[in-house]
């Protein structure tokens, strides 16, 4: 049974960074694509990044280019999602999520989040202004 953890979510001020990390377990880690969904209270969950397994290929939702990376650590089977220039338009729960295959090649899977086949359970982020 797949497990995905998230941490590192928090509370910042407008401006400031975050770090969230994915601990994955119990499931394939190799040849597959993750990524990371936010949902903000009464909005509908939002694809903001995926990776390919050997990091070679990244997408992005528009709204975080330039200000959030996201990467993978294959050996310890964790993800990471370094986020800067955080606003307050992007306090949401953020998910960790896992794809049994490849990324799709257009979008990443960013524009579905049925593309992926396990969840964790969110990390919140909320900034102030």
């Amino acid at each position: 049974q797949a497990q995905l953890v998230e941490s590192g979510g928090g509370s910042v001020q407008a401006g400031g960074s975050l770090r969230l990390s994915c601990a994955v377990s119990g499931y394939s880690y190799r040849g597959n694509c993750m990524g990371w969904f936010r949902q903000a209270p009464g909005k509908e969950r939002e694809g903001v990044a995926s990776i390919d397994f050997r990091g070679g290929a990244t997408y992005y939702t528009d709204s975080v280019k330039g200000r959030f990376t996201i990467s993978r650590d294959n050996v310890k089977n964790t993800l990471y999602l370094q986020m800067t220039s955080l606003n307050p338009e992007d306090s949401a729960m953020y998910y960790c999520a896992a794809r049994q295959y490849s990324c799709p090649v257009t979008s990443g899977g960013l524009d579905n989040a049925a593309y992926f086949d396990y969840w964790g359970q969110g990390t919140q982020v909320t900034v102030s202004s």
